[in-house]
């Protein structure tokens, strides 16, 4: 990777060989600390700030994301309802993390990341406006969701983009695990925090809440260094155009790392993700311990094993070989979701749950890396677009594979088999195509 695409993070050294701390940018920390989360990116001020306004909006944001369905089941009484305002938030959010790559290369990603925290900022004020003078208009409620996934889907690229020009290349890996545990921790305290606020102060508050930690972003936003296109040589003013969208996905095809690393978490999450398969197991198989307990578990379990893994990421984040660490957790995440649908203990069952987050903890670390990584500055506003639909359209899909496969073979049998090929495609893509298990940082 360039070095001068790291010269914004002010603790770097003039050489290029500090850390800040005048220890070498590669030194390796030793005894427990070795074991312990690698939080060399925390002493670089820039990247920082923009950690620590994750950790407030990473909470805020769920509490929205348990408002938004629960006020519309209220109001309609339907599941279905609910199924249909997902689907709502999802296209917006896919066109606009495609178009919002390239605009993330054409612009400064500060002032993008300015505007559209805004935006979702302003979304969450008019959620609560809404809410709190009894509106109680579920296409209202979907318009507002659509806007807020396309400010999400123009955020989350720059977002993600800025994080190789505010931290040195052998600190990569170590960035995205801090910045996924946070996200981690929010899928689990958040929706616990709404659950526990919602009697007491009732669902427009939430709204609130979540546009008052906004605020924190926007100023820590603000309070960053500018991030402006890298220039190259004999490079005109770029564009923002599905010219330049078309571009991304061209610069994918001629970058085999690039395309392997999305077609793992495609062979993972498709295959692989039985969260639709959840209410059934609960319900049949897991019913003596519980229906509404072992449901609460099993949708746990995930992210709790994915926090796990973060806080131990300093036995995987100093890993030099990415593409090998991409390969052997999507292998892990196979294996452990074989043993989830093969376990009639919910214990056990939990148990495997939390492996398989580990190790998609493990998967987007590295997955992470390598588009900061083997992607030039240029163009990784767009691989970041592309890595945002492929993550949220990924896990959506599987709903549909593995609710209509646990119908017609029994969901155990599903998700057994959902497990098993994702073993078998994974190592079948590793073997055929050693681009991906050659890769080093």
């Amino acid at each position: 990777m360039d070095t001068s695409e790291n010269s914004t993070s002010s603790d770097t050294g003039p050489d290029g060989d500090t850390d800040g701390t005048g220890e070498p940018a590669g030194s390796r920390t030793r005894g427990w600390r070795r074991w312990a989360m690698d939080t060399r990116p925390l002493r670089r001020p820039a990247y920082r700030r923009l950690w620590s306004s994750t950790i407030v909006t990473a909470v805020g944001s769920q509490l929205t994301a348990v408002a938004v369905p629960k006020q519309i089941y209220d109001i309609t009484g339907s599941s279905a309802w609910v199924g249909y305002a997902s689907l709502a938030g999802l296209l917006p959010l896919m066109v606009f993390a495609l178009w919002g790559g390239a605009v993330a290369d054409s612009m400064d990603r500060r002032t993008l990341m300015l505007i559209t925290n805004a935006g979702i900022a302003v979304t969450s004020v008019l959620f609560w406006l809404q809410a709190v003078t009894g509106l109680d208009s579920v296409p209202v409620l979907m318009v507002l969701l659509a806007l807020q996934q396309a400010f999400f889907g123009l955020n989350a690229p720059a977002r993600n983009a800025s994080i190789a020009r505010l931290v040195p290349g052998d600190e990569l890996a170590a960035a995205n695990a801090l910045g996924s545990t946070v996200m981690q921790t929010g899928l689990v305290v958040g929706p616990l925090l709404a659950g526990a606020l919602i009697p007491v102060v009732g669902l427009a508050e939430l709204y609130l809440i979540d546009a008052l930690a906004l605020c924190v972003t926007v100023w820590a936003v603000a309070r960053l260094p500018a991030l402006p296109p890298l220039t190259t040589a004999g490079s005109g003013q770029r564009r923002a155009g599905w010219r330049e969208v078309a571009a991304g996905f061209r610069y994918i095809s001629l970058h085999k790392v690039l395309l392997l690393s999305f077609l793992a978490d495609i062979i993972a999450m498709v295959l692989g993700m039985p969260r639709a398969l959840f209410p059934q197991l609960a319900a049949e198989t897991y019913a003596p311990y519980g229906e509404g307990l072992a449901l609460g578990l099993l949708f746990a379990a995930i992210p709790i094993g994915a926090v796990l893994g973060g806080l131990f990421s300093g036995t995987f984040s100093r890993a030099r070989r990415h593409g090998l660490m991409v390969i052997a957790a999507v292998v892990a995440w196979g294996v452990a979701i074989t043993g989830f649908g093969m376990s009639t203990s919910l214990w056990l069952a939990v148990a495997f749950l939390a492996v398989a987050g580990a190790a998609d903890m493990v998967s987007m670390v590295f997955r992470g890396a390598i588009l900061l990584s083997a992607a030039t500055d240029e163009m990784r506003g767009r691989m970041q677009g592309v890595f945002t639909v492929v993550v949220a359209g990924g896990p959506r899909l599987a709903d549909v594979l593995h609710g209509t496969a646990g119908s017609a073979f029994g969901p155990r049998v599903a998700v057994a088999g959902g497990g098993l090929l994702v073993v078998v495609a994974m190592l079948l893509l590793a073997t055929t195509t050693p681009a991906l298990r050659r890769y080093r940082v």
